[in-house]
């Protein structure tokens, strides 16, 4: 385990928590997904109408606890690594920027067409 940023981990290859989070991340924007998050109200306010048994009603939040953690884990990684991918976009603009008023190298200019192709890594 690593407590370092999503979008620092591994270098320039993903490891599996960064694929399976954005196959899971484009799971759940999926109407699909949607469509079992209904369902699953739905079904917890069936449980409740129906006066189902304590154990069931006990289940049913606790399934509904646990989409909400994944989804809350989910949407921080996502928010984590989107946050990382502009900052690196703002910091090769401000670069190339302050490079083309210096007339330095074309380093800078080089890190900015990388940044920009930084979402398709992450």
């Amino acid at each position: 385990m690593t407590l370092q940023h999503p979008s620092d981990r591994g270098g320039g290859q993903r490891d599996r928590f960064a694929r399976l989070a954005e196959t899971a991340s484009n799971l759940t924007s999926s109407p699909v997904f949607f469509l079992l998050c209904l369902f699953l109200i739905v079904g917890m306010v069936i449980v409740h109408l129906v006066h189902l048994p304590v154990p069931w009603l006990i289940f049913a939040g606790d399934v509904l606890t646990s989409v909400n953690l994944l989804m809350l884990a989910l949407l921080k990684n996502s928010e984590r690594r989107a946050e990382a991918a502009l900052q690196r976009k703002l910091d090769a603009i401000a670069a190339a920027l302050l490079e083309s008023q210096e007339g330095e190298s074309h380093q800078a200019r080089d890190s900015l067409r990388q940044a920009i192709r930084l979402e398709e890594e992450l």
